[in-house]
């Protein structure tokens, strides 16, 4: 009962559901709701001993193969429980289906130990059909599908699954009225709540198998031979094929499938060179620019003697120290705000260089500084690295300008200048001095200004103030602008992120 394909006898069961399915039609009388409920007894019973022969194959796998073999092992033993996850997502399902056709149908009774309402034609309908279950439950079926077979190694072996779990419309039969699809042809009209119930275990039935037979097959994959290596390559490896001069290339030579005991003869531009443990070390000074090329042979003691393979040409090339610095805002260095900066240098990792700044200060690690200037001119970020251990070098420097930030834009009621309405100056309590089109958070604040009034045929009221916020007295003669009123701030100092004053530009609204 847990292998992965159908007895005779769970097919003669599937047979005899189809029978019984077909005779729903003529009657329902209580000897064949009986035979239902039978053959969903013995599905259920199926069911249950494939999952003790699944987990049967879990355990033995477990105290076996993933003990033995772990390294090997634990992968196909994690994808086999993808394909349970699966399955049992499905199962779940189901059993969450029949669980409410069952309530909806009054519960078990205990004289037939069956649903109650179990002759009931209205339930299944409604819930499968109407309430689109029957739809949603095919969509998981076929994607359960899918998803078990993709967890297969190759075609060869999906191929050889052959297992029950689909949903497919069944074909049209001559004189049967309009072609049925699948949800209407096994929950549809005329079918009672028991052969419902039966057909979703026969469903589980099913997946249970489909998990069986391919968790089967995954856990069979420990099994197969290791593929036997009768050709062989002379390998080199080098941790990179760039180089600085001054930097020492080196690269490991070995044969592939070598065998860690036995040290082969490795000889690179016809001289030897050291072998532990089965491979050999490359090092060759780099003291001056260009492309460079080597080769050589490997050989290997056998039972007839030393057999020699070649190693390819393999290709290295040394440059000049270099570094990139990438400002990461712009090609200037702002006074009074954080500067970020990225630094790399080509070869090397970037947590083996070292940046210095003159004309400001510059912090950070690993790639990411942050530059911080204080005065406008010229600063210069210098990078060093170490190429090799105790040996620092300076690999290169960038001039930067250091600049002020820009002036600020004053804004009264969101405004620079222009026409406004009054109810709007009326409402506005603040001035603001706002950053255009600047990549930085740099915050100025208004620190003093002076306001003036001028309505029409009345004298000008003038203001002053210090910070950004109007005082009492002229929100009080604010509340006094109408149409025509002309208001304006002037001599208005803002304070930024560099500390230094900033002069700003008047502001004049007129008011509509």
């Amino acid at each position: 009962m847990a292998g992965g394909k159908q007895t005779p006898r769970q097919r003669m069961m599937g047979i005899l559901y189809l029978v019984l399915l077909g005779l729903v039609a003529l009657s329902v009388p209580d000897n064949l709701l009986d035979a239902f409920k039978n053959i969903k007894n013995s599905l259920d019973t199926s069911t249950s001993n494939v999952e003790k022969g699944i987990s049967t194959t879990y355990t033995s796998f477990e105290n076996g193969k993933l003990k033995e073999q772990h390294d090997r092992a634990q992968p196909i033993y994690d994808r086999a429980k993808k394909a349970t996850a699966v399955a049992k997502a499905l199962n779940d399902y189901i059993q969450a289906l029949r669980d409410q056709l069952t309530a909806e149908g009054g519960g078990i009774n205990t004289t037939t130990n069956d649903v109650e309402k179990r002759d009931n034609l209205d339930v299944s309908p409604r819930v499968m059909i109407t309430g689109k279950k029957g739809e949603e439950l095919r969509q998981k079926i076929t994607e359960t599908r899918s998803s078990l077979l993709a967890l297969l190694k190759n075609d060869k072996e999906r191929a050889g699954v052959n297992f029950s779990l689909e949903a497919v419309d069944p074909p049209a039969t001559a004189g049967q009225g309009p072609k049925k699809n699948w949800e209407e042809a096994y929950f549809g009209e005329g079918i009672p709540l028991g052969a419902t119930i039966t057909t979703l275990a026969k469903i589980q039935t099913d997946n249970k198998n489909a998990e069986n037979e391919v968790v089967k097959k995954i856990l069979s994959e420990i099994d197969v031979a290791q593929v036997t290596l009768d050709q062989f390559v002379g390998v080199a490896v080098a941790p990179t094929s760039y180089v600085l001069a001054g930097q020492p290339y080196t690269a490991d030579i070995f044969l592939t499938a070598y065998d860690s005991k036995s040290n082969p003869i490795i000889t690179v531009n016809g001289g030897n060179i050291a072998v532990t443990g089965g491979k050999g070390k490359y090092t060759v000074n780099t003291s001056k620019e260009g492309v460079f090329t080597y080769s050589g042979k490997i050989g290997v003691k056998g039972p007839d003697g030393i057999k020699t393979y070649d190693l390819p040409t393999q290709t290295y090339q040394v440059a000049r120290p270099s570094a990139v610095v990438s400002p990461d805002k712009m090609n200037v260095l702002y006074i009074g705000v954080p500067n970020p900066v990225s630094v790399s240098a080509p070869g090397i990792g970037k947590e083996k260089l070292r940046v210095s700044m003159t004309g400001g200060s510059i912090s950070g690690s690993n790639g990411h500084y942050t530059a911080t200037v204080t005065s406008i001119g010229e600063a210069t970020i210098t990078v060093s690295g170490e190429l090799a251990p105790g040996k620092t070098s300076v690999l290169g420097s960038s001039l930067f300008r250091t600049k002020r930030i820009p002036d600020p834009k004053p804004q009264f009621a969101g405004k620079s200048s222009g026409n406004t309405s009054a109810a709007n100056i009326r409402a506005q309590d603040r001035l603001f001095a706002k950053l255009d089109n600047f990549d930085f958070d740099a915050k100025f604040n208004v620190t003093r200004f002076t306001l003036m009034i001028a309505k029409p045929r009345q004298d000008v009221v003038i203001l002053s103030a210090n910070g950004g916020e109007l005082t009492s007295a002229m929100r009080s003669a604010m509340n006094g602008v109408t149409p025509g009123t002309t208001v304006v701030f002037k001599e208005i100092i803002a304070v930024g992120p560099d500390g230094t004053q900033r002069g700003l530009d008047s502001i004049v609204l007129t008011a509509n």
